[in-house]
């Protein structure tokens, strides 16, 4: 056979253990590397397989309990010092196929966009959730994160006439709701569901801190989108803090002791 007709071979037939260990000693380099190819790539729809079994596990053990609408839900901007804390909820039907969907923190910026179009159009039902600094200040972060999430089903409800029978969660614990939940150590790399919350929450919330800094230019939000940078706390410590900033949190609090007066020079 030529090289060529391995090739060609190698498409149409899946080859036995004797066949690889055959092409894989042959002396021509362009066969060996032509199995090399194959085997890699059937590492790849192996791994790929195993991948989408296990980032459906928790919907499908929920389904096989009888639950039918389930929702992922997880949140973006716990930690920066500026701007909202943001929640989503996405009820995903099942199978879907969402290429590259995985936690939104293991995902470029522009693979999050396309997949947050995915999402809106492919899924059965979801909503998102935003809470700003004043609410973040007076109840505190994680009460804010709660609140986030219990807005995004709200707006579930209000958006698609559809609240969830069971919820999975990034680790978090939601007072407030009647849905049974089970709250997952690292959900977003575990679930679909989650990991589609995870997208839509931090694009959603990406969005927001670009506005932002149209109007506050000086801080550099579409850049650090709120959180501490070294650009970030350069500008806090020249220009105080401003609107959007969220005073509970230290290095805010502490350049407002020092400053003495808030939003100082902005318009409000």
């Amino acid at each position: 056979m030529t090289v060529g007709d391995v090739r060609d071979w190698l498409l149409t037939n899946t080859p036995n253990a004797r066949q690889i260990k055959t092409i894989q000693g042959d002396e021509r380099a362009g066969v060996r590397k032509l199995i090399e190819t194959y085997l890699r790539e059937q590492k790849r729809l192996v791994d790929a397989a195993a991948f989408q079994d296990r980032m459906w596990s928790y919907e499908r053990r929920c389904r096989e309990q009888g639950f039918e609408l389930i929702a992922g839900i997880d949140e973006a901007g716990r930690g920066p010092l500026a701007g909202p804390v943001v929640a989503a909820a996405v009820m995903l039907p099942d199978g879907i196929l969402l290429p590259g969907l995985n936690d939104s923190k293991q995902v470029k910026e522009d693979v999050r966009e396309r997949l947050y179009d995915l999402i809106c159009e492919g899924a059965v039902a979801y909503g998102v959730g935003v809470v700003d600094e004043a609410y973040i200040d007076e109840h505190n972060i994680l009460q804010g994160t709660f609140e986030a999430a219990r807005r995004a089903l709200r707006e579930m409800q209000a958006r698609f006439g559809l609240m969830p029978d069971f919820l999975l969660t990034d680790c978090l614990k939601i007072p407030g709701v009647t849905q049974p939940y089970e709250a997952i150590v690292k959900g977003d790399a575990s679930s679909f569901s989650i990991a589609a919350a995870s997208i839509l929450a931090k694009v959603t919330r990406d969005r927001l801190m670009v506005e932002y800094a149209q109007l506050y230019p000086q801080y550099g939000f579409d850049r650090n989108k709120g959180y501490g940078s070294t650009d970030h706390m350069a500008a806090l410590e020249e220009y105080g803090p401003c609107p959007i900033h969220r005073t509970s949190f230290a290095p805010v609090g502490k350049k407002l002791q020092v400053q003495g007066t808030l939003f100082d020079g902005f318009d409000l």
